[in-house]
C-alpha cells in the first residue's frame, strides 16, 4: 500500500500542470439568415428537390424544412431556415423562414 501513494500522489498534481497557450479558435462561419421574400415566386409551383435547392437558393437559408400536408412541426426558430409547405397536390403554398 505505501507503494502506491507516492504514485498516486504523482497523479494529483497532474491535473495542476499548465499546457500552452493553445492558437485561437477560427471564427465562426457568418450566419446565412432567411428572406422569404425572396422565395414568394415558388408559391404554385410543383414541391420537387430541384425546387427546394431554388428556394435555399433564393432565399439564402443555410437549410430547408419540408411540411407536408395536414402534418404538425416543432416550434423551434431558427433564422437560418426555410420552411416550404405543400398540399396534397405537392404543390407550394407557404414558404416562411424560422
Amino acid at each position: 500500500m505505501r507503494a502506491l501513494l507516492p504514485a498516486f500522489a504523482g497523479l494529483l498534481t497532474v491535473g495542476c500542470t499548465t499546457t500552452p497557450d493553445a492558437a485561437p479558435a477560427p471564427p465562426a462561419p457568418e450566419a446565412r439568415l432567411c428572406n422569404a421574400e425572396a422565395a414568394q415566386g415558388h408559391i404554385g409551383h410543383d414541391a420537387t428537390a430541384a425546387m427546394g435547392a431554388a428556394i435555399l437558393k433564393d432565399s439564402g437559408a443555410q437549410s430547408l424544412r419540408w411540411g407536408p400536408p395536414n402534418s404538425a412541426w416543432t416550434m423551434d426558430y431558427r433564422p437560418d431556415r426555410v420552411n416550404v409547405r405543400y398540399d396534397e397536390a405537392m404543390k407550394i403554398t407557404e414558404i416562411t423562414c424560422g
